[in-house]
């Protein structure tokens, strides 16, 4: 996770020197909000994968969060990936937002100032090259997803992670690669950084918004199996409905597209990359790649982009 460069507030900050203090409240009370976000190597140069969606979410979240005032547009941050992209040389990365708050460790927001930085780095896929094909191994997790009231679902906010972090890390411990959490009714929500997608009789399934993040890639996914002629339906899904679905796939930013083999010892369908998922994969591969019929809208190339310094 190394680069040359951090985006700090507006400054270009060599990578050791990207530090905040010890005593910084996000560090102590998890205030923090980021985001995630992929830029692909395409035939025509480096593109960032729905940039634009992913900054109004970091600017959403923000103001999901309560932080007043936020003193960056997305323009300005839009301008500061493109920067930071280029000053590492990157052809292909992830990239990460944040903003953290600086001040006296209060736990109020209003005695607090956010600051932001930007940091990019070349990442495999979060779960694994092998797993685009092989699949992987998940159990449900005994950590309930947060109630909506409790946690903001629709923010990107560091607090709302260390449910995700108990229930993967007793996931792996567990010898599974990944976990899934029920929501607070105990209907199937989502993994600890993906959203869940099923198929039955050649139907896509994917839990209700209600309380799930709204993924990017999630959504973009829908659109896609969309236009290869799925019928793809928002809906609760019980917990047993995964041991008796014909596949399972995962969605997000580090993972991007990964089929499920098994749930809870119980294997899903041949324990393998199904066809449907395959096919939706690949139309996603292509479509990040600059190779798809939705790529011209959702990439933003950074070679052509104009910085403003």
């Amino acid at each position: 996770m190394r680069s040359k460069y951090i985006w700090m507030d507006g400054d270009l900050v060599p990578f050791e020197q990207a530090t905040v203090h010890f005593l910084n409240p996000t560090m102590h009370y998890g205030t923090g909000v980021f985001e995630g976000i992929r830029c692909y190597e395409t035939r025509r140069g480096s593109a960032v994968f729905r940039l634009k969606e992913h900054l109004q979410r970091f600017i959403d979240s923000a103001h999901i969060a309560g932080i007043l005032d936020y003193p960056y547009s997305a323009g300005e941050l839009y301008n500061a990936v493109h920067l930071t992209i280029r000053a590492n040389g990157f052809a292909a990365c992830y990239i990460r937002p944040m903003i953290y708050m600086t001040g006296p460790l209060t736990l109020t927001l209003d005695d607090w100032t956010p600051a932001t930085g930007i940091a990019v780095w070349e990442w495999a896929p979060f779960l694994g090259k092998e797993a685009a094909e092989k699949g992987v191994r998940m159990m449900v997790s005994s950590f309930t997803r947060h109630h909506p009231n409790v946690m903001m679902t629709k923010a990107k906010i560091s607090g709302n992670y260390v449910n995700s972090t108990l229930a993967k890390t007793f996931a792996r411990r567990a010898g599974f690669d990944e976990a899934v959490m029920l929501d607070p009714q105990g209907y199937v929500a989502e993994c600890t950084g993906e959203n869940l997608f099923i198929v039955r009789d050649g139907v896509i399934y994917t839990p209700p918004r209600t309380t799930i993040l709204e993924g990017i890639t999630r959504a973009s996914v829908i659109t896609l199996a969309r236009d290869l002629g799925y019928t793809v339906v928002e809906e609760p899904i019980a917990r047993d409905q995964l041991y008796i679905a014909d596949e399972i796939f995962v969605t997000g930013t580090a993972a991007e597209l990964v089929p499920v083999g098994e749930v809870d010892f119980r294997r899903i369908g041949n324990g393998r990359r199904g066809p449907v998922t395959q096919a939706v994969q690949e139309l996603f591969h292509e479509t990040v790649r600059g190779l798809g019929a939705r790529s011209h809208e959702w990439l933003d190339f950074v070679d052509e982009t104009v910085i403003a310094c």
